[in-house]
């Protein structure tokens, strides 16, 4: 039997890690009561469903001041997604005190800034490709994912164009963030990167579920 089960529920899909294997499933087909027999499951949870909080197997993540010497920069710690908050954790462990910025690439795409001291200097969030094309349900999507066409129908130009918004967005802020903290890491996870990787104009490294190995630090550390 498992110590401990990792959960991660984005806004779409489920990871979840026993011992070194990862699984994923979409929200709606993830339940607690199929996880194997465990000591404990860790879960950070960002989606809008609500679980049964008085089960004393499951233990929800939050936002905290501090980890080591990762200093959260919101003057309400728990304001702060727990996913960002982890992915920092698991970013920061990575680094080895050294200024990191992470990207995460999901259904929002945010950024969380951290300097070589550890201390957070902010982040952003805006809507993620699949996101932001649902804002015109009238428009459909093609197959065509090149930023460098121009496209000559409906579906086309709006595939093109909403794709070009999300990458020129993400290397520009990426730039002019590399000109104000020269020597960063950039890290990057979500299912989203696979939309975007071929366009980044920055060296980078992609790490698939950063989200539960920060979890992983944070109960190893602090459970």
């Amino acid at each position: 039997m498992p110590s401990n089960i990792l959960v991660d529920i984005g806004s779409t899909n489920t990871k979840w890690k026993i011992g070194n294997t990862y699984f994923l499933l979409p929200n709606e087909s993830f339940e607690f009561d199929k996880l194997p027999e465990c000591s404990q499951i860790w879960v950070s949870n960002v989606s809008a469903k609500s679980f049964d909080l008085d089960n004393p197997y499951i233990r929800f993540v939050e936002s905290q001041e501090k980890y080591k010497l990762l200093t959260n920069s919101y003057s309400d710690p728990g304001s702060l997604g727990c996913d960002r908050w982890l992915g920092m954790i698991a970013s920061y462990e990575i680094s080895k005190g050294n200024s990191f910025i992470l990207i995460d690439i999901g259904t929002a795409i945010t950024f969380d800034i951290v300097d070589k001291l550890g201390i957070h200097l902010g982040g952003l969030i805006f809507p993620g490709l699949d996101k932001l094309r649902q804002t015109f349900n009238n428009f459909p999507v093609s197959s065509i994912e090149n930023i460098n066409e121009i496209g000559q129908t409906t579906e086309n130009a709006w595939s093109i164009g909403t794709l070009n918004l999300i990458v020129n967005t993400i290397n520009k802020k990426i730039k002019e963030l590399k000109n104000k903290i020269p020597n960063t890491s950039i890290l990057i996870t979500g299912g989203g990167y696979v939309q975007v990787s071929d366009f980044l104009e920055f060296n980078h490294v992609y790490y698939p579920n950063l989200v539960l190995d920060g979890l992983e630090f944070y109960v190893d550390n602090m459970g």
